[in-house]
Protein backbone atom coordinates (compact mmCIF):
# COMPACT_ATOMS: atom_id res chain seq x y z
CA UNK A 1 0.00 0.00 0.00
CA UNK A 2 2.72 2.05 0.81
CA UNK A 3 4.35 1.59 -2.68
CA UNK A 4 1.32 2.78 -4.49
CA UNK A 5 0.73 6.10 -2.34
CA UNK A 6 4.19 6.98 -3.29
CA UNK A 7 4.22 5.60 -6.90
CA UNK A 8 0.72 8.21 -7.10
CA UNK A 9 2.62 11.02 -5.47
CA UNK A 10 5.80 10.73 -7.44
CA UNK A 11 3.33 10.28 -10.32
CA UNK A 12 1.53 13.51 -9.71
CA UNK A 13 4.60 15.72 -9.39
CA UNK A 14 5.94 14.85 -12.24
CA UNK A 15 2.32 16.06 -13.69
CA UNK A 16 2.74 18.79 -12.17
CA UNK A 17 6.64 19.77 -12.90
CA UNK A 18 5.42 19.27 -16.93
CA UNK A 19 2.43 21.86 -16.67
CA UNK A 20 4.93 24.04 -15.12
CA UNK A 21 7.59 23.60 -16.89
CA UNK A 22 5.68 23.91 -19.97
CA UNK A 23 3.13 27.15 -18.76
CA UNK A 24 6.67 28.81 -18.31
CA UNK A 25 7.72 28.11 -21.72
CA UNK A 26 6.67 30.68 -23.91
CA UNK A 27 4.99 29.47 -27.37
CA UNK A 28 7.31 29.32 -30.65
CA UNK A 29 7.10 32.55 -32.72
CA UNK A 30 5.43 31.92 -35.88
CA UNK A 31 6.27 33.55 -39.16
CA UNK A 32 4.75 36.95 -39.70
CA UNK A 33 3.46 37.16 -36.08
CA UNK A 34 6.53 39.25 -34.04
CA UNK A 35 7.14 38.55 -30.68
CA UNK A 36 7.33 42.17 -28.95
CA UNK A 37 7.96 42.27 -24.96
CA UNK A 38 8.45 45.73 -23.86
CA UNK A 39 9.32 45.28 -20.34
CA UNK A 40 10.59 41.62 -19.03
CA UNK A 41 12.26 41.39 -15.32
CA UNK A 42 15.14 38.79 -15.40
CA UNK A 43 16.26 37.55 -12.33
CA UNK A 44 20.29 37.49 -11.26
CA UNK A 45 22.02 34.93 -13.14
CA UNK A 46 18.59 34.03 -14.34
CA UNK A 47 17.83 33.21 -18.01
CA UNK A 48 15.00 34.10 -20.95
CA UNK A 49 15.09 32.30 -23.83
CA UNK A 50 12.99 32.70 -26.72
CA UNK A 51 12.83 29.87 -29.76
CA UNK A 52 11.38 29.09 -33.34
CA UNK A 53 11.86 26.54 -36.13
CA UNK A 54 13.76 28.16 -38.83
CA UNK A 55 14.05 26.03 -42.27
CA UNK A 56 17.79 26.62 -44.48
CA UNK A 57 17.26 30.48 -45.73
CA UNK A 58 15.05 31.45 -43.01
CA UNK A 59 15.87 35.11 -41.43
CA UNK A 60 15.17 35.82 -37.65
CA UNK A 61 15.11 39.19 -37.39
CA UNK A 62 16.10 40.51 -34.00
CA UNK A 63 16.45 43.69 -31.69
CA UNK A 64 17.14 43.93 -28.02
CA UNK A 65 17.94 46.37 -25.17
CA UNK A 66 18.70 46.02 -21.52
CA UNK A 67 18.70 48.23 -18.70
CA UNK A 68 22.35 46.28 -17.55
CA UNK A 69 24.81 44.08 -19.01
CA UNK A 70 23.30 40.34 -20.16
CA UNK A 71 24.80 37.75 -22.43
CA UNK A 72 22.97 37.19 -25.46
CA UNK A 73 23.15 34.32 -27.82
CA UNK A 74 20.42 32.71 -30.90
CA UNK A 75 21.78 29.14 -30.39
CA UNK A 76 20.65 25.69 -31.77
CA UNK A 77 20.98 21.65 -31.62
CA UNK A 78 23.54 19.78 -33.86
CA UNK A 79 23.74 16.10 -32.79
CA UNK A 80 25.07 16.52 -29.35
CA UNK A 81 26.02 19.89 -29.68
CA UNK A 82 24.82 23.43 -28.75
CA UNK A 83 26.30 26.00 -31.33
CA UNK A 84 25.49 29.44 -31.13
CA UNK A 85 26.28 31.41 -34.09
CA UNK A 86 25.70 35.11 -32.76
CA UNK A 87 27.28 35.63 -28.92
CA UNK A 88 27.16 38.95 -27.32
CA UNK A 89 28.58 39.28 -24.18
CA UNK A 90 28.05 41.69 -22.00
CA UNK A 91 25.48 43.69 -24.12
CA UNK A 92 22.68 46.28 -22.93
CA UNK A 93 21.35 46.41 -26.72
CA UNK A 94 22.16 44.67 -30.77
CA UNK A 95 20.39 43.70 -33.52
CA UNK A 96 20.85 41.90 -36.81
CA UNK A 97 19.31 39.97 -39.31
CA UNK A 98 20.23 36.61 -38.55
CA UNK A 99 20.27 33.82 -41.66
CA UNK A 100 19.84 29.84 -40.65
CA UNK A 101 22.01 27.96 -43.01
CA UNK A 102 20.47 24.63 -41.83
CA UNK A 103 16.71 23.48 -40.51
CA UNK A 104 16.71 23.74 -36.91
CA UNK A 105 15.39 24.75 -33.30
CA UNK A 106 16.78 27.95 -33.21
CA UNK A 107 17.15 30.13 -29.64
CA UNK A 108 17.34 33.75 -28.83
CA UNK A 109 18.82 33.24 -24.90
CA UNK A 110 19.63 36.28 -22.53
CA UNK A 111 21.38 35.56 -19.31
CA UNK A 112 21.18 38.22 -16.85
CA UNK A 113 24.29 38.81 -14.30
CA UNK A 114 24.41 39.78 -10.64
CA UNK A 115 22.29 42.93 -11.04
CA UNK A 116 19.75 41.06 -12.61
CA UNK A 117 17.82 43.18 -15.98
CA UNK A 118 15.03 44.06 -17.44
CA UNK A 119 14.88 43.69 -21.36
CA UNK A 120 12.65 44.87 -23.96
CA UNK A 121 13.15 42.95 -27.69
CA UNK A 122 11.33 42.13 -30.75
CA UNK A 123 11.95 39.06 -32.71
CA UNK A 124 10.54 38.23 -36.22
CA UNK A 125 10.56 35.18 -38.46
CA UNK A 126 11.11 36.13 -41.99
CA UNK A 127 10.31 32.53 -44.13
CA UNK A 128 13.29 32.03 -47.40
CA UNK A 129 11.80 33.21 -50.34
CA UNK A 130 11.47 29.32 -51.42
CA UNK A 131 9.81 27.93 -48.75
CA UNK A 132 7.12 25.50 -48.65
CA UNK A 133 4.66 24.31 -46.01
CA UNK A 134 4.00 20.85 -48.26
Amino acid sequence: MRRRRAAVRLGMMAACFCACLSSCTPALIAPGEPRVVERLVIAPYDVHEQCTALAAGDRLDYRFQSSAPVDFDIRYRQANAVLSPIVRQHSTSDSGIFEAHEPARYCADWQAGADGAIIGYRLAVRRSAGYSSE
